[in-house]
């Protein structure tokens, strides 16, 4: 029988929107529409234009499935739109003003990057082959994880009173008390 890879990549396209800004202080706006599995590299390539809106194949980036995160590949299956999040810089270069810089499955990882307020984390809906694709390797490698309550252990806690109260303080009767300034 052959083991299964604990890993598996594919290579997605992320499509980006440019929409002219609502307000005099953003001039733009952009956002992530769509997703495309299996795409060629790319580097902001001007896909389709409509006025003032543009549309990006703004990169291909490796989406990895990895066998120890099944957990959160479920509880993003589980919603109701199952996604894949961007996650986006802001660094200006050229005409370009945002980096994408990693795509994935999981919604814990998306939240530790939203979570920085250093990047821009983008939630895209997956498309029915990627849904397949994330729901096939996910039931090929989850294991539910078995509960186990901790037990407490039989040492005896009451019978030694260390660190109670101030040491400085020499007396048995108020050992909350603050210790008082020695005068000379």
């Amino acid at each position: 029988m052959a083991k299964a890879a604990s890993q598996i990549k594919m290579p997605v396209g992320v499509i980006v929107r440019k929409t002219p800004g609502v307000t005099r202080w953003a001039r733009w706006s952009w956002r992530a529409v769509a997703l495309l599995p299996g795409a060629g590299p790319a580097d902001w390539q001007e896909l389709r234009r409509e006025g003032e809106t543009v549309e990006y194949h703004a990169a291909t980036l490796p989406l990895s499935l990895w066998a120890d995160e099944t957990e959160a590949y479920m509880v993003n299956l589980s919603d109701g739109q199952p996604s894949l999040y961007l996650v986006l810089r802001d660094e200006l270069k050229g005409e370009t003003p945002l980096n994408a810089v990693l795509i994935t499955a999981s919604p814990f990882e998306g939240q530790d990057y939203a979570d920085t307020g250093e990047e821009i984390v983008e939630k895209i809906p997956m498309t029915e082959g990627l849904i397949a694709w994330v729901r096939d390797f996910t039931l090929q490698h989850h294991r539910d994880e078995v509960f186990v309550k901790r037990r407490r252990d039989k040492k005896r806690i009451d019978l030694v009173e260390d660190g109670k109260g101030d040491a400085r303080i020499r007396q048995d009767t108020d050992v909350y008390r603050a210790p008082r300034r020695v005068l000379q």
